[in-house]
């Protein structure tokens, strides 16, 4: 999301904490939470085998990464219907800011490969 915008409406922590609740209480909602902006954050860079280190905040970032959740469903398409809901709150309730949701697989190591 667009960093240093203002705090999100209180109409969308209401619609955040039902649509939330509902999954937790359906158990696909595992884990999840908000972020800080990048005015304390560290990035480690590793180029070229030498490690750097750069702290923020960084002026030339103008979205950065909001929040996470950890969600499991049964299939793809439940879960692109479901990130699509997510999405709609978001767009509903603070219409004015830009949102980017993006829905990821996570991977649990080699065992998901057959190795």
């Amino acid at each position: 999301m667009e960093e240093n915008i203002g705090t999100p409406p209180q109409a969308l922590f209401d619609a955040m904490d039902e649509h939330i609740g509902e999954r937790v209480a359906n158990g696909v909602f595992l884990d999840g939470g908000g972020l800080y902006g990048t005015e304390d954050a560290v990035n480690f860079v590793v180029r070229n085998g030498e490690i750097s280190r750069v702290d923020g905040p960084y002026a030339e970032v103008k979205e950065v990464v909001g929040g996470w959740s950890i969600l499991q469903y049964d299939s793809l398409e439940e879960a692109v219907a479901d990130q699509e809901k997510f999405a709609e709150l978001h767009a509903k309730y603070w219409p004015e800011v830009t949102v980017i949701t993006t829905m990821r697989q996570i991977s649990t190591g080699p065992e998901e490969s057959g190795d």
